[in-house]
């Protein structure tokens, strides 16, 4: 009985999640997050828009409010958006847009929108980002096209840092699916190192004495031995002729020798 119900409730907070979406529409939110307090039920939603999900004094909030005791049962919900500060980190964000852009000028302008998007997101300074586009986009038979820069992780506990979101667009042609992975700046990835003072310093300070000047007298020998200078093709051919000439140099006065004795 106790399964039963933890899907019950489960299943109450997907239908919640999908209704607060379709209620302000695609591209106004992210995510939907429950949270239960003993006060009540706790709604966090993420969004780019703030103004727009608040409305005039806080209309459409006292809405959705009275939708979710009404419909759903809820005692006292309350209601908490948290702004989404930079919207081209956000995964499902920009899965919105695209699908959008698909929707409103067709499915022939797959390649323009996800360029833009992908330039947003390298403009921003994300480290690495993967966008996916599967229909029948420039034909009747149905392809998936890939658009990508940086570094992802795909596999491994590492790739829980990167935000992935799927989206789905309505058009002419028929169903377009597409597929986000954003690794946004400043994620700690685990097998990513970063060679800078900090670390140099803490190298040293686990290192022993012993270690520390074999490392020195490496150095120090990299520096006396000079570089290899690169040497051009013309110079070598300068060089085989000088030799030549040499040669037929010292071959002249061996005959000259020969001819007085």
């Amino acid at each position: 009985m106790e399964e039963k119900k933890f899907i019950e409730v489960r299943k109450d907070e997907y239908n919640i999640k999908q209704f607060v979406k379709r209620m302000f529409g695609k591209g106004k939110i992210s995510k939907v997050r429950i949270e239960y307090t003993p006060v009540g039920e706790k709604i966090i939603i993420s969004t780019h828009k703030p103004g727009w999900i608040i409305g005039k004094r806080g209309e459409k909030i006292a809405e959705l409010t009275e939708i979710l005791k009404k419909k759903f049962k809820m005692e006292n919900p309350h209601v908490d958006i948290e702004e989404i500060l930079h919207p081209e980190f956000d995964a499902q964000l920009v899965a919105d847009d695209i699908a959008l852009t698909l929707e409103r000028f067709g499915a022939m302008k797959y390649k323009a929108s996800s360029y833009r998007m992908l330039g947003k997101i390298k403009k921003g300074g994300a480290l690495g980002a993967e966008l996916r586009v599967s229909g029948k986009l420039p034909s009747d038979r149905a392809r998936s096209w890939r658009f990508a820069f940086g570094y992802l992780k795909k596999t491994g506990d590492a790739a829980k840092v990167v935000d992935r979101a799927e989206s789905v667009a309505q058009t002419k042609q028929g169903v377009v699916g597409i597929k986000v992975a954003i690794l946004a700046p400043g994620v700690i990835v685990h097998d990513q190192i970063t060679v800078d003072e900090e670390f140099m310093k803490q190298v040293i300070s686990n290192a022993s004495i012993e270690e520390v000047e074999e490392t020195v007298k490496i150095v120090k020998k990299k520096r006396k031995v000079a570089p290899k200078k690169k040497v051009s093709k013309k110079e070598v051919l300068v060089e085989k002729e000088k030799k030549v000439e040499k040669v037929e140099e010292i071959e002249k006065i061996e005959k000259i020798k020969e001819t007085k004795k």
